[in-house]
């Protein structure tokens, strides 16, 4: 008797989530509103010769001139050159915050929905206690006690973003985790961490992308109210947090310049992070090219 040996492959991960950003006018406008920003904040210590900390009080709240474009805040300092250097740190504390937070949640959010059981309960529980505090105010207690700056509020914004992100990606992995071709995979053989990270996580990327999008916004709004209260990041540093609270004086005196360039720039960024994200992974929307050249990013297995 001829015995036949057959070999059996793995099925192919179906693509249940295909991200298709069509971002349309205005997402665009966003996406191209971040991607200036981001080259402002990277090159703007190149683009003006003036220190954002040396002070000239007979300058204070002086006029715009050659070289000194957009004036001089209450302490004889050049507001470009905060405004440029205030990019960088206002745009990096929120993307430690989203990359802490979104591994954090993720890896909860899916050993939670994988486990499944008592565990699954005991995170959700876990994640019910943290939801009782508010990300700003844990923030304000940690900075009270281990010290004002900016790592110790990136580090407690992170932890009390956690629960929001896990929440939201154990639902999408858990409608995952019920799939077939899971479980196809699981009676093949394949192991738990090879199903997660070459098939679960993967096609729930896209929501994870839009997710972090939309939190950075959340996460400069509350890093920047941090540093206004005197908890972030400290003067002289520019920060635009810190610089709308240092322009509440010159509001006071008729000079509102300093306070509403940095909060028009937090506003604008907020927008434009808010609209980027909500379209990322929305629905193809009337008045989007539909075509073989528009944009698809397919996290699935090659056929």
């Amino acid at each position: 008797m001829s015995s036949v040996v057959t070999s059996q492959r793995l099925p192919a991960r179906p693509r249940t989530h295909r991200w298709r950003p069509g971002l349309g006018p205005l997402g665009t406008t966003a996406a191209v509103t971040i991607l200036a920003a981001v080259a402002l904040a990277v090159l703007g210590p190149a683009l003006t010769s003036a220190d954002p900390n040396t002070s000239d009080f007979a300058k204070a709240y002086g006029a715009p001139e050659a070289g000194h474009p957009l004036g001089y805040d209450g302490q004889g300092r050049d507001l470009l050159a905060r405004l440029l250097t205030g990019a960088g740190t206002s745009l990096l504390g929120p993307l430690w915050v989203v990359a802490l937070s979104m591994t954090a949640g993720t890896v909860v959010a899916v050993t939670a929905a994988w486990v499944g059981g008592r565990l699954d309960s005991v995170v959700s529980a876990a994640l019910n206690v943290v939801f009782a505090f508010p990300g700003v105010l844990l923030a304000m207690l940690v900075a009270a006690v281990f010290g004002a700056g900016l790592g110790a509020a990136v580090l407690a914004l992170a932890v009390a973003y956690v629960p929001y992100i896990a929440r939201l990606l154990r639902s999408a992995a858990l409608a995952e985790r019920r799939k077939p071709y899971i479980r196809a995979l699981e009676v093949q053989g394949a192991g738990a961490w090879a199903i997660c990270l070459r098939h679960l996580v993967p096609n729930i990327l896209p929501l994870i992308a839009a997710q972090a999008t939309l939190f950075f916004g959340y996460a400069m709004v509350d890093l920047a109210i941090i540093s206004f209260f005197g908890l972030g990041v400290q003067p002289p540093d520019a920060d635009w947090g810190v610089m709308v609270a240092s322009g509440q004086s010159g509001v006071l005196q008729g000079f509102p310049a300093e306070s509403l360039m940095a909060g028009g720039c937090i506003v604008v960024l907020v927008v434009a992070f808010n609209v980027l994200g909500e379209r990322l992974c929305g629905p193809a929307r009337p008045g989007v090219r539909s075509s073989p050249r528009r944009w698809r990013f397919r996290f699935g297995a090659a056929s």
